[in-house]
C-alpha cells in the first residue's frame, strides 16, 4: 500500500509496537503490519481514521477536519473502542483474533494475531468463480461457525465478502476486517456511518432497516454466488427496483447440488423473513461432514431430508 499523508511512518513506535508499513484501509481506518517488540513477532493493527472526518497531523495526532464535525468523531471513537472491547471477547479459530487495544494520538487502536495466505477473491479470480463444491462446503461451513459465536456475543460483521474472507494455509477460512463491525441486538437499526459493499449488502443495509443476523447471511449467500459465478450478484438496490437475479438453481444445474444452490438463493431472499435467520440454519443445511477427504462429487444428492424452507 503506497503511504499516503495520514499514515504512520515506518519504524515509528507505539505503545510498544514497531510499526513496519501500512497494509490496508479504506473510508474509516487505516491497517499496519507492526513488531510486538517483547516477543519480537508480527501483529497486523487497525487504527480509527474516518478520512472524511478527521486527518494526521505533524505530532502524529488525529483531529477532526473541522469543530463541526468533532462530535460525529468522538462519537465514532467510541463505537469503534466498544466493538474492540466486544470483538476481543470473541475467540474463535475462524475470527481473527483480536490481541489488544488501546487509545493513543487521540484514537483507537486494534491489535489482531498476523496471519498468512490469500483472501477468497484471489481464488475468486484466479478459477473466474467455478470454485469447486467441496471448495464451498469446506470454507463456508467453518465461516459460519465463526459466525454463530460472533451473533452469540451480539455482534454483526456487516461487510462479509470474498475479500475479507481470508483461507490460511490448509484452506482454513478466517473472516476478517471488522471495520463495518457493530454491538448489535436482533432488530436494531444502523446508527452513524456505515461500512458496506454494493452488491453484498441487503435492502435494510442501504435503506436503515432492521439489522439482524439475516443481515450477515445475505452477505455470505453473496458469497458463495461469487465463488460460483466469479462477481458478486447484482446489488439490493437495484433488485428493489428490478429484480435481474438470476437464482442459482437455474443458472447453475449441471454444475452443482441442488441443495447448495438452493441455499444460495435462500440466503439471497430480497425479504429478510425469508432468509436464514442465523447461522445455525445455514450449517443445518451446508453439513461440514459433506466436505470429505475425498471430497463431494458436484452432481450427487447429500441429504434425503426437505431443506427448512421447500414447502409440500
Amino acid at each position: 500500500m503506497k503511504r499516503s499523508k495520514n499514515t504512520l511512518g515506518k519504524g515509528y513506535l507505539l505503545n510498544g509496537y514497531r510499526i513496519e508499513k501500512a497494509i490496508g484501509g479504506g473510508g474509516f481506518s487505516l491497517v499496519y503490519l507492526a513488531t510486538l517488540l517483547a516477543e519480537d513477532r508480527r501483529v497486523a493493527i487497525k487504527e480509527y481514521l474516518p478520512s472524511a472526518q478527521a486527518r494526521r497531523v505533524e505530532d502524529s495526532r488525529v483531529e477532526p477536519l473541522s469543530e463541526g464535525l468533532a462530535g460525529a468523531y468522538r462519537q465514532g471513537i467510541k463505537r469503534f473502542f466498544d466493538e474492540a472491547s466486544a470483538l476481543a471477547r470473541v475467540n474463535h479459530p475462524n475470527i481473527v483474533r483480536v490481541e489488544n487495544f488501546f487509545r493513543a494520538n487521540n484514537t483507537v487502536y486494534m491489535v489482531m494475531r498476523y496471519e498468512h495466505g490469500k483472501d477468497l477473491r484471489w481464488y475468486i479470480k484466479h478459477k473466474s468463480g467455478k470454485l469447486s463444491e467441496r471448495f464451498i462446503r469446506t470454507v463456508f461451513p467453518q465461516l459460519l461457525f465463526g459466525m454463530r459465536e460472533l451473533h452469540n456475543n451480539r455482534l454483526l460483521h456487516l461487510d462479509i465478502k470474498p475479500a475479507n474472507i481470508f483461507l490460511r494455509p490448509g484452506g482454513k477460512p478466517l473472516l476478517l476486517d471488522f471495520g463495518a463491525a457493530r454491538a448489535s441486538v436482533a432488530g436494531s437499526k444502523p446508527s452513524g456511518p456505515q461500512t458496506l459493499t454494493v452488491g453484498y449488502a441487503p435492502i435494510e443495509q442501504h435503506m436503515g432497516g432492521h439489522l439482524g443476523p439475516w443481515t450477515d447471511m445475505y452477505a455470505i449467500g453473496a458469497s458463495m454466488w461469487a465463488c460460483i459465478n466469479g462477481r458478486a450478484p447484482p446489488a439490493s438496490t437495484q433488485r428493489a427496483i428490478k429484480d435481474t437475479y438470476k437464482p442459482a438453481v437455474r443458472s447453475f444445474a449441471r454444475l452443482y447440488s441442488p441443495q447448495l444452490l438452493e441455499a444460495i438463493d435462500w440466503c439471497l431472499e430480497m425479504n429478510q423473513l425469508e432468509r436464514p435467520q442465523n447461522a445455525q440454519e445455514l450449517l443445518d443445511v451446508l453439513n461440514p461432514m459433506a466436505a470429505t477427504d475425498a471430497g463431494p462429487d458436484p452432481g450427487e444428492p447429500f441429504w434425503p431430508f426437505r431443506l427448512p424452507w421447500k414447502r409440500g
